[in-house]
């Protein structure tokens, strides 16, 4: 017995129990040898590996049956000798293993990478030397390390003179956050940068210094990065070179200087964990409502007049820059024209890279959606997000997936829904950095062109069991989620992606329990597979104030395994708690 103690009273309850669902124990008696027996054996587990988990019959499917027989045996969970197998707590066990996880654990990089990298969706970061909001917080090199490792492929440097203008820091311009030496973060990037993966990392560069000190840059970074440095052969490339090309390489693109006005925040509406996940109209429209909207129409055209001044003091500048600096410049930022018919035209003969902030964007993708995608197909677009969002939350990434956007920045420090889907999106293809993208979006054929605003067909239905959770009990303390009662669970469960495809659901509340045992279905018309990403979120319910975070987790839907599967959740930060999993069932129609 489990006991809690309210004033002078004890209550109890039942003690935590490792059997599973009612369902789980259904598909293991169908399994058991005799339909009904108290073991699996070897040739039960084989059927049940090919007709539940989707293992083809093969060498594989050997393979993994004597993993499973091994791992049961290791916990001396398998019966012995004649009539013996895998005991229903042997199989629980297994099914609850990272083993059998819903993403292959064994899954390396198996994508095609041979391709330009404008194919490519690419991991990336927004001021990625601020350790917390954008206005006050400290600069420091080591969220630049920390994003590394997570696999961020495009780090951001904001580099301004220091106060006797002759040396360079890094740091969030004309805002209260405290500087970190320009060095300290080349060194961490070249310390770091393959740690997580063999593929390239680029290095933007928010230049607002003089030309001495451009040329103390360019210094520094060819003495830093030395033959990691990529330079390009030719300072108009026909063609972007391939991520295979490009492995071990570090890769320079900067853009003009850019102003960044810090005004309040006005996301408290968020709450903790940020809004929900909207399509692309809703969040629009909604934005437009808010005091942010507002803020950032006031400061419109003042923006427009500082890009000019910007504009100016850029080319006088340039005009001072040795060749050398010019040289890092592998991928050359295409200057804006304020007119997005010119800012979007394909150049069939130059490659460039493109960056809008979140309010031009969400304008763009309601009048030139199609130009976006076809600009994306050869040249690289950056969406930011805006400047008032100084707690560092972020915006909606699939609304630049959807369009071939392949790079979302992302305040890799705002944690949060938003930030959880991009987490989620860079767990495919071996958590490289690169996740190629779906061939919809690469298709040229005016009449072929992808709309995802569009009504489409539905390609493929998902089905998920949710069955059973378990780990919270080792990994909070017993009144974490409530002092009187062992905690009340419900899991929500839904895809993000198009338009068309994007909704949540929810199971019943389990009361009163460390292991809630749900065993809900869910059923999800997919007419994108190839964009969707599983959400998965478990809260303790609460009658009297703001439920509590149970953990979460984002999964790319085309790589999640058929059958039953261990799904591990996450912390707010994204960072995977050590014992709370789900089990959970997956199966395509």
């Amino acid at each position: 017995m489990t006991t809690y103690r309210v004033c002078c009273f004890l209550r109890r309850f039942r003690a935590a129990s490792n059997e599973p669902s009612e369902e789980l124990g259904g598909v293991f008696q169908a399994y058991a040898d005799g339909g009904g027996g108290g073991v699996m054996g070897e040739e039960a587990l084989r059927r049940f590996l090919r007709e539940v988990q989707g293992e083809a019959a093969g060498d594989e499917l050997e393979a993994t049956a004597r993993e499973v027989m091994a791992f049961a045996a290791e916990q001396r969970l398998l019966r012995k000798g004649d009539g013996g197998g895998l005991t229903v707590e042997g199989f629980h066990r297994w099914l609850c293993s990272d083993a059998n996880a819903a993403l292959d654990p064994r899954r390396r990089v198996y994508q095609d990478m041979g391709l330009p990298v404008s194919h490519y969706f690419i991991y990336t970061g927004h001021n990625s030397y601020l350790t917390g909001n954008q206005l006050s917080s400290g600069s420091s090199e080591v969220p630049i390390v920390k994003a590394l490792h997570l696999g961020v492929r495009v780090i951001e440097l904001d580099l301004w003179p220091n106060a006797a203008k002759d040396a360079v820091e890094v740091v969030h311009g004309r805002t209260l956050t405290s500087p970190v030496d320009l060095m300290k973060c080349l060194e961490a990037i070249k310390g770091h940068a393959f740690v997580a993966s063999p593929y390239p990392v680029i290095l933007t560069l928010e230049d607002h210094l003089t030309p001495d000190l451009q040329s103390k840059v360019a210094k520094m970074i060819k003495e830093t990065f030395g033959d990691m440095l990529y330079i390009s052969e030719s300072e108009n490339m026909a063609e972007f070179p391939s991520p295979d090309d490009l492995k071990g390489k570090i890769i320079v693109s900067t853009k003009p200087p850019k102003e960044y006005l810090q005004t309040k925040n006005d996301d408290t509406d968020e709450g903790v964990w940020g809004e929900e996940i909207t399509d692309d109209k809703a969040a629009t429209h909604a934005a437009a409502a808010t005091t942010e909207e507002k803020l950032s129409d006031k400061y419109a055209a003042e923006e427009v007049v500082d890009e000019e001044q910007e504009a100016e003091t850029d080319k006088k500048t340039q005009q001072g820059v040795d060749n050398e600096y010019r040289r890092l410049i592998a991928i050359p930022l295409a200057r804006r024209k304020h007119d997005m018919d010119q800012d979007l035209k394909v150049d069939p003969d130059r490659v460039a890279r493109l960056s809008l902030g979140e309010k031009a964007y969400e304008k763009a993708i309601v009048t030139h959606g199609a130009d976006i995608i076809r600009f994306t197909q050869r040249n690289l677009l950056r969406i930011f997000p805006r400047s008032t969002r100084i707690t560092s939350s972020n915006y909606n990434p699939l609304m630049g997936w959807r369009y071939g956007v392949q790079m979302v920045a992302a305040n890799m420090q705002g944690h949060g829904r938003k930030l959880w889907l991009t987490q989620g999106m860079f767990r495919a293809n071996g958590g490289c950095g690169y996740v190629k993208k779906p061939d919809i979006l690469m298709n040229s054929d005016a009449n072929k062109l992808f709309d995802p605003t569009s009504k489409l067909p539905v390609k493929t239905r998902l089905k998920v069991t949710v069955y059973m959770g378990d780990g919270w009990r080792f990994d909070f303390r017993k009144t974490h989620f409530d002092k009187c009662s062992p905690p009340d669970f419900y899991a929500r469960v839904g895809i993000a992606g198009v338009e068309a495809d994007t909704r949540m659901e929810q199971t019943k509340v389990k009361m009163d329990t460390w292991i809630p045992a749900w065993d809900h279905e869910l059923e999800f018309p997919l007419s994108v597979p190839e964009l969707a990403l599983l959400r998965v979120e478990v809260h303790e319910s609460d009658n009297h104030q703001k439920d509590d975070f149970g953990g979460q987790t984002c999964l790319p839907v085309w790589e999640l395994r058929r059958g039953i599967r261990s799904v591990r959740l996450c912390n707010h930060r994204g960072e995977p708690l050590r014992s709370v999993k789900l089990l959970m069932r997956f199966d395509f129609t």
